[in-house]
C-alpha cells in the first residue's frame, strides 16, 4: 500500500469514526482539534485501523511511540511542560510542530492536541506491509 493510499485510508477511517464526510478530514487536520475527535473516538479509530488495515495499535503503544521510550521525568519538566528532549522526540513523530515556538510552553497534557491525521497515518504506514 502506498503512503498516499494509507493516508487516504486513515482519513476515511477517521471520517467514519467521527461521522464526517471524508472531504472534511484533511490529512494535516489535528485529530482532537480540527476533526473534533474525542478520546473514545480514538479507540474507535484504532479499532477500525486494525479491522481494515490489519495493523493493531493500542493507545498505550501510541503513547509510547509518541514519547519514543523517553522516561517521563526526561520527557517533561517538573512543572508539567514538555522538555527540550521531549520536543525533539515529538518533532520526529510530528514534524509539523515548531519546536522553537513550543519550547518551554507546551503542557504535556496538550501534546495530543497537535497530533494530526497524517501523523497517525505515518505511524500506521510501516506496519501495513508487515501486516499483510
Amino acid at each position: 500500500m502506498s503512503e498516499t493510499s494509507v493516508i487516504d485510508a486513515v482519513r476515511e477511517i477517521v471520517a467514519e469514526a467521527v461521522a464526517l464526510d471524508i472531504d472534511e478530514v484533511e490529512a494535516d487536520a489535528t485529530l482532537f482539534g480540527e476533526v473534533g475527535a474525542e478520546s473514545i473516538d480514538l479507540l474507535d479509530i484504532l479499532f477500525r485501523i486494525e479491522r481494515r488495515l490489519g495493523v493493531k495499535i493500542t493507545t498505550n503503544e501510541l503513547s509510547e511511540r509518541i514519547q519514543g521510550g523517553i522516561p517521563d521525568e526526561q520527557f517533561g519538566t517538573d512543572d508539567g511542560l514538555v522538555s527540550d528532549v521531549g520536543l525533539a522526540q515529538l518533532e520526529k513523530v510530528m514534524p509539523q510542530i515548531d519546536t522553537a515556538e513550543l519550547s518551554g510552553k507546551l503542557p504535556a497534557e496538550d501534546v495530543m492536541n497537535l497530533f494530526t491525521v497524517r501523523n497517525l497515518a505515518d505511524l500506521v504506514s510501516p506496519h501495513v506491509g508487515a501486516a499483510s
